[in-house]
């Protein structure tokens, strides 16, 4: 069978798209070292119910662990949302929220900006928000 010379293209795009082997080591030790990292960032807090929203006035500070966000209110809880990915998250991209509500909620769409050129570089949907409290010690 002859492919036309559109779809020639077209296949060779989506083949340079494809992830090397060495390309695929490298995200899965990334994405070990983020769990790693969260995980530690969360030792000694136990995960409530899920949330579908979050009041963005009670976040202090926000933390990025490959495609998880977690959201920083107090010492003792912190909330923690998946996203769907594409968020450039790692690169240290800005990430942009838009609430006309006052609070984020899962589905919410997420954009980064690149901080020099001020492009977009992605964008993802938010997940569901997870608090954690700080067990208290007895």
């Amino acid at each position: 069978m002859r492919l036309a010379p559109p779809m020639l293209i077209a296949a060779g795009l989506l083949a340079g798209c494809a992830a090397t082997p060495e390309q695929q080591a490298a995200q899965a030790e990334r994405d070990a070292g983020h769990a790693a990292e969260l995980a530690q960032q969360l030792d000694g807090f136990t995960a409530g119910d899920a949330q579908a929203c979050l009041p963005v006035n009670t976040t202090r500070r926000t933390r990025y662990y490959g495609d998880t966000i977690l959201y920083e209110v107090s010492g003792r809880l912190v909330y923690r949302t998946d996203t769907t990915g594409g968020c450039n998250l790692e690169r240290d991209d800005i990430l942009v929220t838009q609430t006309p509500i006052g609070r984020l909620c899962r589905g919410d769409i997420a954009r980064t900006i690149d901080r020099t050129s001020r492009f977009q570089t992605g964008s993802c949907a938010l997940g569901a928000f997870v608090p954690y409290r700080k067990t208290t010690e007895g």
